[in-house]
């Protein structure tokens, strides 16, 4: 085999592949949100992670294969930091189970466990996935084709401005939101919908607001909370729901929606994903 240690393409990462839970690390939501969170929450709302690379042993030593949809909810004491979670499902590859459901009690457990809170796990059959989760795009106004000269490249609330006569309902969303992982440095690619009621956005305010986060590091779920909070803070909407798609890295997405109004993200997919 080609030896690429010399390369500088990163570290070698040890992957079990018997099962092991102990793999899982948990992150406190407290440490991020700090002491303006200290009480009761603005927002409900859930993380979405779908997990496209999922495959253990049956009892004939047959490999099996499934699609993984996990909900977290956003008052859980902490998140799971991604790459553990990766390192986690390796480590079902070459483990006997008797079935499906043995896997899915298995991950209820583990990251329910982690987490402090109740976590929904469903495994799909490849084959049928696509008919659950079909591609598709929401009702709204893609605020991206506009001429502006830009930056700004760290998070600046000041571009989040509202009109001061009326109120709408919209949905407006942008496929700009670019972020960076803060174990990592990697970069995180997504797609975010903000569906509102109250006084109108200022559009070329808020892609400018987007686009900032171009350069800041910090997990997919904090960004999504600061969006949420910088809106409600600046704007004033009497609704507000903030719903980020970030692109799967290592054959998982992380899709944090937080809300005023529901507790759980529309059921659709983008060509991305």
């Amino acid at each position: 085999m080609a030896d690429y240690s010399d390369t500088g393409l990163g570290k070698d990462t040890g992957y079990s592949d018997q099962y092991d839970a102990s793999l899982l690390f948990p992150i406190p939501r407290s440490k991020a949100r700090g002491s303006d969170n200290s009480g009761e929450l603005p927002f409900v709302g859930v993380d979405l992670w779908t997990a496209f690379e999922i495959s253990w042993l049956n009892l004939d030593g047959l490999p099996q294969l499934a699609i993984g949809e996990f909900l977290f909810p956003c008052t859980s004491s902490a998140i799971v930091e991604s790459k553990s979670f990766k390192l986690y499902l390796n480590s079902f590859i070459q483990t006997q189970f008797t079935s499906m459901d043995q896997v899915t009690e298995a991950l209820v457990a583990d990251l329910s466990g982690a987490t402090g809170s109740d976590v929904d796990v469903v495994l799909y059959d490849i084959s049928a996935y696509n008919g659950f989760k079909p591609i598709s795009e929401p009702d709204g106004f893609c605020i991206d084709n506009q001429s502006l000269a830009i930056d700004t490249y760290q998070p600046e609330p000041k571009f989040l401005s509202a009109g001061n006569s009326g109120s709408v309902s919209e949905t407006l969303y942008s496929h700009l939101l670019k972020t960076n992982c803060p174990v990592t440095d990697q970069p995180d690619w997504a797609s975010v919908y903000i569906s509102y009621s109250g006084p109108a956005i200022d559009r070329a305010g808020l892609l400018k607001y987007i686009v900032s986060f171009r350069q800041h590091q910090d997990f997919h779920e904090q960004c999504v909370e600061k969006i949420f909070t910088d809106i409600m803070q600046r704007c004033a909407p009497t609704e507000l729901s903030v719903y980020a798609r970030y692109m799967r890295r290592g054959g998982l997405d992380i899709n944090p929606f937080r809300s005023t109004v529901q507790s759980f993200p529309p059921s659709y997919r983008q060509v991305r994903q």
